[in-house]
């Protein structure tokens, strides 16, 4: 479970505070996969990063009450100068889990062969997305999020592999997605939520959730 309280969130532009949320409540219970529709620079990605506890509300408090992915294709946790195997090796000691399973796991499905043993610094963006997806889809969460949808890579074997994985995972964990497109939202929920002024407008069905999108985004 996840619980916002009364959160409130902003940034200075430099010519105008920006409004994330403003003193906005909501809970995601397991098992309800949400998806959250709002255009581009409302700050989708500081809502989930909110999630994760990457980044601290202004007001409220925030409670997770189960095993929280950090977002999908986040890259700020990866230490550049250790090499995939050092970090995947790292990153599993953090969550308690076996080095060995962790390191040959994420090795097997980022498939970076030599480059496993190099710094990730030396990567390219594509290498370094194939290795970090790898290492969320190697921890088992509770609950996953998803910024925009699963990261496409120019390499068409790690994009199935990693597809069928993710499809595996998500059959048994809650999702919250969110998206400035519905259709994205469908692939993995069907309740939704669209931030509006601040606030997250919660509804039954994505189909409901799109009608006010896009009528806030149209009108």
């Amino acid at each position: 479970m996840i619980e916002f309280k009364d959160v409130s969130k902003s940034f200075w532009t430099g010519k105008q505070r920006k409004v994330i949320l403003d003193h906005a409540s909501f809970r995601v219970e397991l098992g309800n996969s949400l998806g959250i529709l709002a255009p581009n620079g409302s700050g989708k990605t500081t809502i989930i990063n909110m999630m994760a506890g990457l980044e601290k509300p202004d007001e409220g408090e925030i409670t997770r009450k189960s095993r929280v992915s950090f977002p999908l294709g986040f890259m700020g946790g990866v230490i550049s100068k250790l090499s995939a195997k050092e970090n995947a090796r790292y990153v599993a000691k953090l969550y308690g889990l076996d080095p060995d399973y962790i390191e040959a796991y994420t090795r097997w499905l980022c498939g970076l062969e030599e480059y496993y043993d190099f710094p990730v610094g030396t990567y390219s963006q594509g290498m370094r997305a194939r290795f970090t997806f790898s290492l969320l889809l190697a921890l088992e969460f509770d609950i996953y999020l998803i910024d925009e949808g699963m990261p496409q890579t120019t390499d068409a074997e790690f994009n199935r592999k990693a597809g069928d994985v993710l499809k595996e995972r998500l059959e048994n964990a809650t999702v919250i997605i969110v998206s400035h497109q519905a259709r994205t939202l469908a692939k993995f929920a069907r309740t939704a939520a669209v931030l509006r002024d601040g606030q997250l407008h919660m509804f039954d069905t994505l189909e409901e959730a799109k009608q006010l999108y896009d009528y806030e985004t149209q009108g």
